[in-house]
């Protein structure tokens, strides 16, 4: 298992469980989060914008240009932001902390 911790803009956390391989998005879907994932993965939406805890955003692999220029179209972005369909676990982001947008809630 993978832990993930959720912060809420408001400031409500929750740590939730996923699996090696499983994009952030479907975790915080499972889990009852905010993230709607509108266009299924699919990179033609903003709406699993997160805001990746400043110690873990350098463990991620780089964001792709389509990733950046949705990232364009989103409200309250700030330089550590990603969408949670393009972030797969795996050992190394075990106790990765994200932030919700404002726009999640």
């Amino acid at each position: 298992m993978i832990k993930v911790t959720f912060i809420s803009a408001d400031g409500d956390v929750q740590e939730i469980n996923g699996v090696e391989g499983q994009s952030l998005l479907d975790i915080a879907q499972a889990a009852g989060q905010p993230l709607e994932g509108t266009c299924e993965s699919q990179m033609a939406c903003s709406t699993c914008h997160v805001i990746i805890d400043k110690d873990w955003f350098d463990k991620l692999p780089r964001s792709v240009e389509d990733e950046e220029d949705m990232l364009d179209q989103a409200f309250f972005v700030e330089d550590n932001s990603r969408l949670g369909c393009q972030i797969f676990m795996r050992e190394e982001l075990d106790g990765l902390t994200v932030r919700l947008a404002e726009e999640s809630e």
